[in-house]
C-alpha cells in the first residue's frame, strides 16, 4: 500500500468513527442509549439490520468461498426471506407490545426470571466468541498479505470500535452503519468493474460464465439428500430457515436493531427490505469469487495466496520455493494454452478433449499447492486459515490502482467496525438491563444505568479485543461465524417458539429441555468434528430448536401425569 492508500484508509474510517461519537453524544436515558427513542425509519433499520449481519468476513471470505466452491454457499440464505416473513408476523408484535428493551425481557413475563437469565447466559457466550472472532477475521487476513503486527491491528480495529459505540450507544451504531454502506456498495461495485474490464481482454462475460460452468462454479442448487454435504437446497431452506429465524428474532444484536424504528409497520419494512435484498447482494458477492476463479486462469496466481506464509518458509528454504514457483509457472502457462485453444475452437468433439485437458491440468496445479502446504507444515509453520480467504485481498492489493486499494481495505475494516458495534452495544444491553438492572441494583437513576451502559460496552470491547487476540481458527471464516451461531441458536429459538404459541409450559420444563437440548447438540457437534457421523452444521438449528420443543411437552405431561398419580 502506497501512502495514499493509507490517507484514504485512514480519513475513511476516521470519519465514520467521528460522526457516530458526534452525532449522538448526548443521552436522557436508557432507552435513549439503546433504543434511539425509537426515532429510526425503515430504510435505516434495513441497512442496519443487513450491516449487523454482514461482517468484514462477509467481503473478505465470501469470495473466497465462491473461488473455492462455486455459488453452492447461497443455499444457505434460501429459507431468509420465510424466516423474515414469520419475525414480521410474529415477533415484532410481541416485542412492541411488551416494551422491552432486551428479548429476553419478555422471556421473564412469560416464564420466570430464571429462563431470562438463562437465555441472557446462552447470548452472551456465543455472541462474545463470535465478536471477537469478527475483530479477528479480518486482521489476520490483512497483517498476512500487507505485513502489519497482528496485535496493533486487532487493537486498532477494536478501539476505533469501542469511541463511537461507547459515546453513541444503539443510534450511533445505526447511523454509521448507513455511512458504511454505501463505503461498501461502492466497494463491492468497483471490484466487479475492474474484474470485467481485465477479463474483457480475454473472454466475454457470457463465455467466462461457460468457462466458470465447466468447472462447476456456477452449480448453485444441489438436491442431494447427503446429511455430510453442507449446502443443498434442504439444508437452505429448513436448516436455514431455522438459522435465520433464531437469528433475527432471538439475537439482541438484531433485535436491538429493528426495535429502534419508529413503529412496528417501519420494523417489518425495515426486514423486509433485508427479505428482499439479502439473497441478490449474497449472490453478487459468490459471483465475484467466481469471476476471481476464471480471472486468475488467465492471469498467474501466486504459488499460494497466503503470501506471509510463503515469505516466511522461502527465507529458509529459497531454492525449494524457487522450484515449486518454477513448475506452478509452467503449469500455468500449459493449463492457458489450453484455454485458449478452447475459446478459439468451434469444434464441439475437441472442445470436449481440450476440457479434459484443462480440468487434468488444473487438477495438476492443485496438488502441486497440496504438496507444497504439506511440505511447509511439516517444517513446522502453521497454516490458521483456508488459502482462499486470502484470494480477495489479493486481488485487491496487485490489480486495483492506488487509492482504491485503500479505499477497498476501509470497506473490509468499515464492515468489521459495523458489525463489531453491533454486537459489543448488544452484549451491553443485555449485560446493563438483563444481568446488572434486574439482577444486582434495580433502584439507580437512568444516568448511572448510562454509565454503566458505557461502562459495559467498554468492557465488552476489550473483553473481544482480548479473545481477538488470542484467536486461531481453521475453518473457512464465513463459515466459523455460522457453526459458533449453530450451536446456540437453535436451542434459544425453541425457547421463544414455547414462549409464543403455548400457555402451559413452565419454566421448569422449558429451562430442563433447553439444558438437555445443548447437551445434545454439542455431542452431535464433536461426533461431527471428529467424523464419528456427518451431519452439516445448518442441521443443528433444526435440531436445537426441534428437541427443546419436543422435550418441553413431554416434561410438561411427564409432570401432570405424575402429579395426577399422587393424587
Amino acid at each position: 500500500m502506497t501512502n495514499i492508500d493509507f490517507i484514504v484508509l485512514f480519513v475513511t474510517l476516521s470519519f465514520i468513527s467521528i460522526y457516530g461519537a458526534y452525532k449522538n453524544y448526548s443521552h436522557k436515558s436508557i432507552k435513549s442509549y439503546f433504543l434511539g427513542n425509537n426515532q429510526m425509519s425503515w430504510r435505516t433499520v434495513g441497512i442496519s439490520v443487513m450491516l449487523t449481519q454482514a461482517t468484514a468476513i462477509t467481503f473478505l471470505s465470501t469470495p473466497g468461498q465462491g473461488f473455492k466452491s462455486g455459488m453452492s454457499f447461497i443455499q444457505n440464505y434460501l429459507g431468509m426471506p420465510l424466516a423474515l416473513i414469520v419475525v414480521c408476523i410474529f415477533f415484532i408484535p410481541v416485542y412492541f407490545k411488551s416494551k422491552v428493551t432486551t428479548a429476553y425481557e419478555y422471556l421473564e413475563k412469560r416464564f420466570d426470571l430464571k429462563v431470562r437469565t438463562y437465555t441472557s447466559f446462552l447470548f452472551l457466550l456465543q455472541r462474545g466468541f463470535q465478536c471477537g472472532l469478527t475483530i479477528y477475521a479480518p486482521s489476520i487476513i490483512l497483517t498476512a498479505i500487507l505485513g502489519w503486527n497482528l496485535s496493533l491491528t486487532i487493537i486498532s480495529v477494536g478501539l476505533l470500535v469501542i469511541i463511537y459505540t461507547v459515546l453513541g450507544g444503539s443510534k450511533a451504531v445505526s447511523y454509521t452503519q448507513k455511512q458504511q454502506m454505501g463505503i461498501i456498495l461502492i466497494g463491492m461495485i468497483m471490484v466487479f468493474y475492474y474484474l470485467t474490464i481485465n477479463l474483457s481482454q480475454y473472454v466475454s462475460l457470457n463465455e467466462t460464465l461457460m468457462i466458470a460452468g465447466m468447472f462447476e462454479k456456477t452449480n448453485a442448487i444441489s438436491f442431494s439428500f447427503d446429511p455430510s454435504e453442507r449446502y443443498t437446497i434442504w439444508t437452505g431452506l429448513l436448516g436455514g430457515f431455522f438459522l435465520s429465524l433464531s437469528y433475527f428474532g432471538t439475537d439482541q444484536s438484531q433485535v436491538l436493531r429493528y426495535i429502534n424504528a419508529k413503529n412496528m409497520n417501519e420494523s417489518r419494512m425495515g426486514l423486509i427490505f433485508n427479505a428482499i435484498l439479502k439473497i441478490p447482494m449474497q449472490f453478487f458477492i459468490l459471483m465475484l469469487g467466481v469471476l476471481l476463479f476464471v480471472f486468475y486462469l488467465f492471469y498467474s496466481p501466486p504459488i499460494h495466496f497466503n503470501k506471509n506464509i510463503i515469505d516466511s518458509f522461502k527465507s529458509s528454504n529459497q531454492s525449494v520455493i524457487k522450484k515449486h514457483e518454477d513448475k506452478h509457472k509452467l503449469l500455468f502457462i500449459e493449463r492457458k494454452v489450453l484455454l485458449s485453444d478452447y475459446i478459439k475452437s468451434e469444434d464441439e468433439i475437441f472442445r470436449n478433449e481440450l476440457i479434459k485437458k484443462i480440468k487434468k491440468k488444473s487438477n495438476e496445479m492443485n496438488n502441486h499447492k497440496i504438496e507444497l502446504e504439506n511440505l511447509i507444515l511439516s517444517s513446522g509453520y502453521k497454516i490458521k486459515n483456508q488459502e482462499s480467504d486470502y484470494v480477495f485481498i489479493s486481488f485487491i492489493l496487485e490489480f486495483l490502482p492506488v487509492g482504491l486499494i485503500g479505499f477497498l481495505i476501509a470497506v473490509i475494516f468499515s464492515a468489521a467496525m459495523s458489525s463489531t458495534s453491533a454486537e459489543i452495544t448488544a452484549l451491553s444491553s443485555i449485560t446493563t438491563i438483563d444481568i446488572y438492572k434486574r439482577l444486582i441494583n434495580e433502584d439507580l437513576k437512568e444516568i448511572n444505568y448510562i454509565n454503566s451502559s458505557k461502562l459495559f460496552s467498554l468492557l465488552w470491547g476489550i473483553i473481544s479485543i482480548l479473545f481477538a487476540l488470542s484467536l486461531i481458527t481453521s475453518e473457512n471464516l464465513i463459515e466459523s461465524i455460522n457453526i459458533v451461531a449453530s450451536l446456540f441458536y437453535g436451542n434459544i429459538l425453541g425457547i421463544f417458539l414455547i414462549a409464543f404459541f403455548t400457555k402451559k409450559i413452565t419454566s421448569g420444563n422449558i429451562l430442563c429441555s433447553s439444558i438437555l437440548s445443548q447437551f445434545i447438540v454439542f455431542v452431535l457437534f464433536t461426533l461431527s468434528k471428529y467424523s464419528i457421523i456427518q451431519i452439516s452444521y445448518l442441521w443443528f438449528n433444526l435440531i436445537g430448536c426441534s428437541v427443546t420443543i419436543i422435550l418441553s411437552i413431554l416434561f410438561y405431561y411427564l409432570y401432570e401425569y405424575i402429579i395426577n398419580s399422587s393424587k
